[in-house]
């Protein structure tokens, strides 16, 4: 045994060096916060009105819902989570692609559903995605989301779906965002 160990040494050191060294190889290099970064992009910047703690409330009602909106993936994600109340939660990411050119998302929410937005547009305090899903008996259902900033303490969120392709839409919500103090 005692002449064994040295071998079995040699053995775990050349493969620590092996994998230090394929590691090293095929190693992602960390992106820099420099003029490429999403921190530094005014594209990647444009829902940054978003940001912020938030009541929600139906045009009209009572607050009765939260909102934090952030920033993740070194400030190439913007991540919405809400609590809609009555257990109700979920949570609403948007992020901007350089290889399109164009902003996409995805929500869901902790009773099974499910939106991908494929196509968004962002600028000057208004933002727009659209994208398709299925609805209650199986046909093609387009849903669109728009967040408008009001002022630097207030915002607007309205989801409508249109089952003829977008030449017609119905108004599923309505919501005001009203910063937190």
């Amino acid at each position: 045994m005692i002449r064994q160990f040295p071998s079995k040494l040699r053995f775990v050191s050349r493969l620590v060096l092996v994998t230090a060294a394929m590691g090293a190889a095929f190693a992602v290099p960390a992106r820099a916060a420099d003029a490429t970064s999403c921190a530094a992009d005014s594209t990647h910047r444009a829902l940054d009105f978003w940001l912020g703690d938030w009541a929600i409330s139906a045009v009209g009602g009572g607050p009765a819902s939260t909102s934090n909106v952030s920033l993740d993936l070194d400030k190439c994600l913007v991540v919405e989570r809400w609590d809609g109340g009555r257990g109700h939660t979920g949570e609403n990411i948007f992020a901007y692609s350089d290889g399109d050119q164009s902003w996409h998302g995805i929500f869901a929410d902790n009773q099974g559903h499910v939106h991908v937005f494929v196509d968004g547009k962002v600028a000057a305090g208004s933002a727009e995605f659209t994208g398709p899903s299925r609805g209650e008996h199986g046909e093609t259902v387009l849903n669109r989301i728009t967040i408008r900033r009001i002022s630097s303490t207030q915002a607007e969120q309205s989801w409508e779906k249109s089952s003829d392709g977008g030449k017609t839409w119905s108004a599923q919500f309505n919501l005001d965002y009203t910063r937190k103090p």
